[in-house]
């Protein structure tokens, strides 16, 4: 076992990855594959093309196949049992082009206990495939040990994001991975493309354990071990319990090669199960260009933040010696994070620097007060698509939190908590023209009719933070702030748009949408043992048009035959909401 974890802790989990070492490879500005005007996306642009309705279909196929399975790694010198994509952690990055069509195989080898599964494509549309999205319990059966499903679906959008089980927590056990698909940047230039800089979270207990903490009544809450960035960093050993796992010191951080001139493009992805995340690099200034699929008009910061599920691309230029070497830091939030060590180092080596030796750069001085993102006001979308100035329909969502009769804390969305139905799909009924619910409130389904458009305002009446993710759409953020909305519109009518968005705690945020991807779509908290706990409603949109999506494909439903074979002769042991 200790050669084990010598391996592991130098780079490798099972089977070698190359991401966060010096042998990392850097990223084209797009894949082999037939050109217009030069370009796999033809003269579509960032700033001039409406990706929702203009984007490209090249008919080319990216296909990968995953293996998730139980394996034994060390990323910090922890041994700890985890959950691996081939044999990696992080699981392999996956590449597109705009336009290009991602044909994913998973196949659940998961033993020793098995369980179900089911991976998320965070930030895809799914505006054709939305029986894809990757939700169990939602749009699909869990793929049953032993089973495999065949993810088939447009990269409808471009930049940086992340994919990651939506299987309870298990994401927080190691199965997540980054997503590139590359696209126009005409408003801005780089001459490196480093890749993704997965930041996350750690812990040194198993997924499973936590989730009892955290549904445990009288339980303290979870806090992490550790903080990662693209899957390494080093660990006290002296603070393992007796007893405890093994730990091997000095097991090695991350490792990024920069070149001197030069200027390089970074995606940050924060991919941990519950912390806010600032991201700096000494010495350097950083230039924002995207925040999650939606690239933005550049602005410069030398801090970004990141709740969970969050991605900003940022330029930076190597305005060093050749000789040089500094740190770049990932730093949970103090005041908006659970954790036991908040801090996470990597190195960056200009070409001609001493990679034997540690940097002694000096951190970046910033701010740590507020657990929101940056000001809306900093963050103007590159591609002006204006916002309704009254939505066709406003949703109130009130979260609360609090113990329910048997004394089981609980997240609650208007006063409902989530529980997903892993043989019921909701989706998947809606489909079969089954739109209604009245005997499963714990579904948290609100039907938003046939309106075009909704808003919804959420007030957050408790003092944590919540970074809030919609599946199947980039919102308009319009309003964020402490209090109460007081109906004013950040920006109007090129308001900020992405995927995910903090709301502050005992604040408010206001997000709307154009009701254009019939479906039923998740809209929760993003921090694992939130969800766990319920903070979920499934958004319900345009349901006299779902049929029209097409017939489900006979691979999702087959899935949902396995899974029933499966659930109906073994004990599914689902003791939160499942997702």
């Amino acid at each position: 076992m200790g050669s084990l974890i010598r391996n592991i802790t130098q780079g490798a989990a099972l089977s070698p990855t190359q991401l966060g070492t010096l042998q990392a490879p850097t990223f084209p500005d797009f894949l082999s594959g037939p050109l217009q005007n030069g370009f796999p996306w033809g003269s579509r642009t960032a700033a001039r093309t409406n990706p929702y309705e203009q984007s490209p279909t090249t008919g080319v196929i990216r296909p990968y196949d995953f293996t998730i399975s139980r394996g034994y790694i060390a990323p910090d010198g922890v041994n700890r049992s985890v959950m691996l994509i081939n044999g990696q952690f992080p699981g392999p990055t996956i590449e597109a082009n705009w336009g290009d069509t991602f044909s994913i195989t998973v196949r659940n080898k998961l033993e020793g206990p098995e369980e179900g599964t089911g991976l998320h494509w965070h930030g895809i549309l799914q505006r054709a495939t939305p029986w894809y999205d990757g939700v169990p319990g939602v749009q699909q059966c869990p793929i049953a040990p032993g089973k495999s499903l065949t993810y088939t679906f447009k990269a409808d959008l471009f930049g940086s994001s992340w994919y990651h089980s939506h299987y309870s927590a298990q994401y927080a056990a190691g199965l997540f991975g980054a997503m590139i698909i590359h696209g126009p940047h005409e408003n801005f230039f780089y001459d490196v493309d480093v890749g993704p800089v997965m930041l996350s979270d750690w812990y040194h207990s198993e997924y499973f354990e936590l989730v009892k903490q955290t549904m445990t009544p009288g339980a303290p809450p979870v806090l992490s071990d550790n903080n990662l960035i693209n899957g390494k960093m080093n660990f006290d050993c002296s603070k393992i319990p007796a007893g405890g796992p093994s730990c091997t010191p000095n097991a090695g951080i991350a490792k990024f090669n920069f070149q001197s001139g030069k200027t390089h493009r970074l995606r940050l992805i924060n991919a941990g199960a519950e912390a806010l995340q600032r991201f700096s690099i000494d010495g350097h200034t950083m230039t924002v260009v995207a925040n999650d699929y939606v690239p933005v008009v550049p602005y410069q910061t030398n801090v970004v933040t990141l709740g969970i599920g969050q991605r900003t691309d940022v330029i930076v230029k190597a305005n060093m010696a050749p000789n040089a070497s500094v740190f770049m830091r990932a730093n949970m939030s103090v005041p908006c994070a659970l954790t036991n060590q908040p801090n996470a180092v990597a190195a960056i080596y200009y070409e001609k620097a001493d990679k034997t030796k540690t940097p002694k750069s000096t951190a970046q001085v910033f701010e740590d007060k507020s657990c929101g993102n940056d000001p809306l006001t900093k963050t103007r979308p590159l591609f002006p698509y204006p916002a309704l100035a009254n939505a066709a329909t406003t949703v109130n969502i009130d979260i609360t939190a609090g113990p329910n009769k048997t004394g089981h804390f609980l997240w609650y969305m208007n006063a409902q908590s989530f529980r997903a139905n892993y043989d019921y799909p909701v989706y998947l009924l809606a489909a079969a023209g089954n739109t209604s619910y009245p005997y499963d409130p714990q579904w948290n389904v609100i039907n938003t009719k046939g309106n075009n458009s909704v808003r919804v305002i959420l007030n957050n009446k408790f003092p944590a933070a919540h970074p809030m993710h919609l599946h199947g759409h980039n919102f308009f953020v319009l309003a964020e702030g402490l209090g109460t909305w007081d109906g004013k519109i950040t920006g109007y009518p090129f308001t900020q748009r992405r995927d995910v968005q903090q709301v502050q705690g005992n604040g408010y945020l206001v997000i709307q949408y154009d009701t254009d991807n019939p479906g039923v779509w998740p809209f929760h908290c993003h921090i694992a043992w939130h969800v766990s706990a319920g903070l979920y409603v499934n958004l319900m949109e345009q349901p006299d048009k779902i049929n029209n999506r097409g017939a489900v494909p006979q691979t999702i439903v087959q899935t949902c035959r396995d899974w029933s074979a499966y659930s109906g002769s073994n004990i599914v042991d689902q003791i939160d909401s499942g997702l």
